[in-house]
Parts: C-alpha cells; structure tokens; sequence
C-alpha cells in the first residue's frame, strides 16, 4: 500500500480542506436553504459525504468544485425525499412577517424570495449569479442541458424582480 493512501494522511488532508471551505460551502448552504440552521446542517451533511468518499474528492482537480457539486445534489435530494412541506409552508406564510416585509435590509427581502423559488431553480440561481459559475458548468453540476439551466435561470430572475418590484425596491433589469 502507498503512504498516499494511509488513513491518517487522508484525514489531515480532509481536516485541512474542511478548516479552509467550511465558511465558503455554508454561505452557499444558506442562500440554497435561507435557515441559518439548515445551512450548517447541510453543511456538516456535505463535509461527511466528502469524508467518507476523501480518497476520490482529495484527488479532485478542485476539490472544492466537487464539494459544491455534493452540496448541491445533498441539497436537492433531501427537498426531493419529504421537505416540499417546508417550501409549502415558506410559501404560504410560514416566513417570519418582518422578514417578508422589512424593506430596509435587501439581504433579507432577497433571502425571503429567494426561499419562494422552487429548489432547482434557486439552486441555479446561487449557482450562477452568487457563485458565479458559468452556464456549462452549472447545467454539468445540476446534470441537465445548459439550455434548462439558461430558461429556469430566466424564470427565476423575473420571479425575482417581480417579488424585489413588489416589495418596493428598485431592481435594475433588462
């Protein structure tokens, strides 16, 4: 067996990749799941995921590319298997009012219409506008065709401005 393969050095190399991602993959988290809570547990959910498969992830050519992809994937397929009763109750009310209404913080309000997109779609949003990946890159990661990614991007954007129009905020648009 090689050194490179021994468990210690493999845990080192993940404990120093965790210590240096963890802030970039939960702000992520958050603005896929818009709860302070639910970002740090799908942060820790993705971090053990990693852990478990390190050996291929370690030897990624980005490594943290391959954790926002897991991040990603964890997110959607834990709102797939029995969370559509929370994005049902985010969209019927269940928000906190003052976050709904409170005009004066735009990272609120736009957190609070983020949390109204379905989440593919606002995971496409994060992926391509926060993060800033490119069309091919998130229709890869989201495995579906970059012409999907570019009309639920489109969706979602008007969606947006529409709500951010809404709540009485000047949005610059096309």
């Amino acid at each position: 067996m090689s050194a490179r393969s021994a468990a210690p050095s493999s845990a080192d190399g993940f404990e120093e990749f965790a210590r240096a991602g963890q802030q970039r993959l939960y702000r992520t988290a958050y603005l896929l799941c818009g709860n302070a809570e639910t970002a740090r547990d799908l942060t820790q959910t993705t971090l053990a995921k990693l852990y478990q498969h390190w050996r291929r992830a370690g030897t990624a050519d980005h490594p943290h590319a391959y954790a926002k992809t897991v991040l990603t994937r964890t997110f959607l397929a834990e709102r797939r298997r029995g969370l559509r009763d929370l994005l049902a109750l985010t969209r019927t009310g269940g928000m906190s009012p003052a976050a709904a209404t409170d005009h004066t913080d735009l990272r609120v309000t736009l957190l609070a219409a983020l949390a109204e997109l379905p989440p593919r779609a606002r995971a496409m949003v994060v992926l391509r506008y926060w993060d800033d990946q490119s069309v091919a890159s998130v229709a890869t990661l989201l495995r579906c065709s970059e012409a999907t990614v570019k009309s639920q991007c489109s969706r979602a954007l008007a969606r947006l401005r529409e709500r951010l129009g809404d709540a009485g905020l000047s949005t610059t648009g096309s």
